[in-house]
């Protein structure tokens, strides 16, 4: 598997479709199995494939802001990135017999590998929720009951015949307050959330974007 790091961008829209260009060059034969990492230089939002950008998010803000909102191929919900959220994006062959070959046994061993990567760097918990969120439970010993599992990581993947791709945000300095700014509660929620709002729902690792790329580049043995 080829590394490629794209360092920070401008242009995000571009690097989204560069995805679904690495996505199809797999599917023909002719590419490689990539992992990509990349960061925005300011705020954008994001919509799932078949989502409604109105029942999402707040487009007047958006607009206000001059903050673009874009769509990508894969599912999942809706979310605001920008500086301090790191991007990456996996480009997977697809394996007769394999552990991609459906979309729940996808889900659990990516995820469980992204898992393994993260708790390398993180003191405390980190497990999988929803089937496509990791989840950080730091723990503290002076409180009687610890802190719900708060979501620092949201994944989606996109398929084909004989490739797919799978892609996701890691939080590490990101100005949460955007979330609720720009964002409507979601349309769809997963079950651990409790109808929590988004600053109380989502966490920053603070952890340094080298340390988080070194760990899962590690994790998938990429080289380059």
């Amino acid at each position: 598997m080829r590394v490629h790091r794209h360092g920070v961008t401008a242009d995000p829209e571009a690097l989204i479709r560069q995805d679904e260009k690495w996505l199809d060059s797999l599917e023909s034969g002719s590419g490689e199995e990539v992992l990509c990492f990349w960061e925005a230089t300011r705020p954008f939002v994001v919509v799932g494939y078949g989502q409604s950008i109105e029942q999402e998010v707040h487009v007047d803000r958006c607009e206000v802001c001059r903050f673009p909102i874009l769509r990508r191929c894969s599912g999942g919900g809706t979310v605001v990135q920008g500086p301090g959220c790191l991007n990456y994006s996996l480009i997977l062959r697809i394996v007769e017999g394999g552990p991609l070959g459906g979309i729940t046994s996808t889900n659990a061993w990516i995820m469980e590998r992204q898992r393994r990567a993260m708790s390398r760097l993180l003191l405390g918990a980190v497990t999988v929720a929803g089937f496509t969120d990791l989840v950080w439970s730091a723990g503290n010993e002076n409180t009687a009951e610890p802190e719900p599992g708060r979501k620092f990581s949201g994944n989606a993947q996109r398929r084909k015949r004989q490739a797919l791709l799978f892609h996701g945000t890691i939080l590490h300095h990101f100005d949460l307050s955007l979330m609720d700014e720009l964002l409507r509660m979601p349309s769809v929620q997963p079950k651990y959330r409790h109808n929590r709002p988004h600053t109380e729902f989502v966490v920053n690792t603070g952890l340094d974007p080298t340390a988080i790329r070194a760990a899962i580049t590690c994790e998938w043995q990429a080289v380059g």
